[in-house]
């Protein structure tokens, strides 16, 4: 394979990264606790956008309980947008994993 086809195809493959990273930047994905009642929204990065608390979750002597419950929603929204952009950067790069992508 001639030098110039594997540059051609490794700016290829930095084009599409870069646009796969846009797209995941744009990605919205909810993680959810205590039955709904707690809702994180990250994008495909893993940024947190927003959290959403329903108002019967908010008890001042259940603090300790509130603050598990966003922790756990946080931490389902990031899992689910780390799955999301591995499954986007293996359709990239044919499932070789190269470590540092993600």
């Amino acid at each position: 394979m001639k030098f110039d086809k594997i540059l051609k195809q490794a700016q290829k493959m930095q084009a599409d990264m870069a646009r796969i990273q846009e797209e995941l930047a744009n990605e919205r994905i909810e993680g959810l606790a205590g039955g709904g009642m707690v809702k994180a929204t990250v994008n495909g990065q893993g940024d947190i956008l927003e959290v959403h608390l329903e108002k019967e979750v908010i008890d001042p002597e259940e603090k300790e309980m509130l603050e598990d419950l966003i922790v756990a929603a946080i931490n389902d929204a990031v899992r689910k947008s780390r799955e999301v952009a591995s499954q986007r950067m293996s359709g990239l790069t044919g499932g070789m994993g190269f470590p540092g992508l993600m």
